[in-house]
């Protein structure tokens, strides 16, 4: 992204947020330690398995190059947690990554399954170039569902990923049922396709039909300054 980011802008943004989130009870951490991020998601009972573009076993990230908030209920018990990380892909595009396994394993050539597959159809995803924000590993209890949340657990990276990286691209995956039932809308994304990453990590046991989901750099920036503009700061 050429434009500038305004840091105040952005910190603006990021605590209208946080002031919600300390409202609704949660304390929000922000941490780039992925060995502890693990840690902490596999004892969560309802949330699925953190997949491996967040796990350092599969993917180490490098310093600065991820990061991961949780957020914390009265009791310290943990009601939410994500992720995202930044990808290089200034010689490639999004759909090759996918489906080079690189995406998911920093060597596919000795972390992958021999039957591991992705394919990308998704026309958009081999114009996502650059320095591109890959955001996931979305869970939220249950208790704490049916409050807006989705909302600002999004803007909430969206505003950290503008701060830290100011991508070219903000690029998530989302399972089919998140348009039908109006959930991608409740984030916020603003455009997806289907075809996205149609996956299968056999010992993994993963097997995915997702959409791909995406902001430009210039449309992250503008729903940040936008946000400030519309509140007269």
């Amino acid at each position: 992204m050429k434009s500038v980011v305004n840091p105040l802008n952005v910190s603006r943004f990021l605590r209208v947020y946080d002031d919600i989130a300390a409202q609704k009870g949660i304390k929000l951490s922000i941490g780039f330690d992925f060995h502890k991020y693990v840690s902490i998601t596999r004892a969560l009972p309802t949330k699925k398995p953190t997949y491996p573009n967040f796990r350092p076993d599969r993917s180490p990230i490098k310093s600065g190059d991820g990061y991961w908030l949780i957020g914390f209920d009265k009791n310290n018990d943990v009601a939410l947690v994500e992720a995202a990380r930044l990808y290089d892909l200034s010689d490639s595009n999004f759909a090759e990554h996918l489906e080079s396994l690189k995406a998911f394993y920093a060597n596919p050539a000795t972390h992958a399954h021999p039957q591991d597959r992705c394919s990308c159809t998704a026309p958009s995803a081999r114009k996502i170039t650059g320095k591109v924000a890959y955001h996931g590993d979305f869970w939220l209890r249950r208790d704490f569902r049916g409050q807006g949340m989705p909302e600002m657990m999004a803007a909430l990276l969206r505003g950290a990923s503008l701060a830290m990286w100011a991508p070219d691209f903000m690029v998530g995956l989302a399972g089919r049922w998140t348009a039908a039932k109006g959930v991608l809308a409740q984030y916020g994304h603003v455009h997806h396709e289907p075809g996205g990453s149609i996956l299968n990590l056999v010992e993994e046991k993963i097997v995915d039909d997702d959409l791909l989901i995406w902001l430009t750099g210039e449309e992250l920036q503008h729903l940040v300054d936008r946000y400030d503009t519309n509140n007269g700061v």
